[in-house]
């Protein structure tokens, strides 16, 4: 493939907490091995989120030192830009607006991780902005209920990818009205998380979740509402530990007195999540430590039936970490058998678990080819770039 010139966008610097800093990272060092030029670049009116003062406000230092950390560490050095739209006269970190403006003008492709980037001016000078959609389903709602301000923004992008791999297919109810939404997935650098290490002796199931049940981006459709929350998942499944008579470890917190205590008593431990989502090395650390992931995902994904996955679960199939995880519709184009365990109800748990633990060596071995041949970085963003016109 012919080197390029690419810039990822997206807000590892403004939500600058571990899940989201792998997503994009896998990104940038998955074009880098491609053997790109690759730039990132945050140039929003979002406000950044400090995850040490738990503050939203309009200093940008942290997400900036952040940046700086994170350029030495996989090597984009001086290929880093921070702009705050927010401000009066538009300040920058790392490189500066002018060069942005010349890396909009220049740059072979523009992508639009998590589509998360709002438009300016000067980013409209580019007509090659891929749009990299990791939440399917709501944009392909609002485009059925003709919502104006969507379907101009997308119409924007030269191509539409959607982690919901089952989208435009029969399989996923919701019509396209004439959109063209490309299948991709999240890039895993699967390197960057490969261990010799076996779990240890006591190590269990373990995930990482944002406990949330705000419905700010719960969505209706047709008479239904679809919720965004991972956490009522979770409720439905608690008795998931005891009826396969495992530990299970979550990484959360539940405020919920009443909640909480109806996991204890059915086998679940808790662990903070604060430190590992300020330290992505520790998140790494905490996946490659762990048994396995049990897991749970969204009403949106799952009624929708979206073949939508988790980028975190990957991380663990790339550690060799074998994965339980509820069906969305992915298993009917990878896994579904030894390292990745879909479920739709308790006694399919039960069954993974029984199945993991008689045969963990092939289990964890079959996770980890799962990841290489299915989720490879370079793999992943080659296929995008060329299905884009790259």
């Amino acid at each position: 493939m012919k080197r390029k010139r690419i810039v990822v966008m997206g807000f590892m610097g403004s939500m600058p907490i571990a899940g989201v800093i792998w997503q994009h990272i896998h990104y940038v060092v998955g074009l880098q091995r491609l053997g790109h030029d690759v730039y990132y670049v945050e140039d929003s009116a979002r406000l950044p989120y400090n995850p040490e003062t738990f503050e939203i406000n309009y200093e940008f230092d942290y997400a900036a030192r952040l940046l700086q950390q994170l350029s030495r560490e996989f090597d984009f050095k001086n290929c880093w830009g921070f702009c705050a739209r927010y401000l009066k006269g538009n300040p920058t970190a790392g490189l500066s607006l002018q060069k942005i403006r010349q890396l909009y003008r220049e740059a072979d492709a523009i992508l639009n991780i998590c589509g998360t980037q709002e438009f300016n001016d000067d980013l409209l000078h580019s007509d090659r902005i891929l749009y990299v959609e990791s939440d399917p389903g709501v944009e392909q709602i609002k485009i059925d209920q003709r919502v104006k301000s969507t379907i101009k923004y997308l119409r924007r992008h030269r191509a539409l990818f959607t982690f919901g791999e089952n989208v435009g297919t029969k399989t996923f109810p919701v019509p396209t009205h004439g959109f063209k939404w490309l299948p991709t997935r999240q890039p895993i650098v699967t390197d960057l998380w490969k261990t010799s290490r076996a779990p240890a002796r006591g190590a269990v199931l373990t995930s990482i979740a944002n406990w949330s049940t705000s419905g700010l981006k719960d969505i209706s459709w047709r008479g239904k509402k679809y919720l965004w929350s991972k956490s009522r998942e979770f409720i439905r499944f608690a008795a998931a530990p005891k009826k396969s008579g495992e530990t299970f470890e979550l990484a959360t917190e539940i405020k919920d007195r009443q909640t909480r205590e109806k996991f204890l008593r059915n086998g679940w431990r808790f662990t903070s999540p604060l430190q590992m989502s300020v330290d992505y090395w520790l998140y790494r650390d905490y996946i490659r430590r762990s048994k396995g992931e049990f897991t749970v995902a969204k009403d949106q994904y799952i009624r929708l039936k979206t073949g939508w996955f988790s980028d975190r679960s990957g991380c663990y199939l790339a550690a060799g970490r074998p994965v339980i995880t509820q069906e969305t519709g992915f298993s009917k184009i990878y896994g579904g058998e030894a390292g990745l365990l879909p479920f739709r109800s308790l006694g399919e748990i039960a069954q993974a678990v029984k199945a993991i633990n008689a045969d963990y060596v092939r289990h964890s071995r079959a996770a980890r080819e799962i990841a290489r041949e299915v989720f490879e970085a370079e793999k992943v963003v080659g296929s995008l770039l060329e299905r884009a016109g790259i």
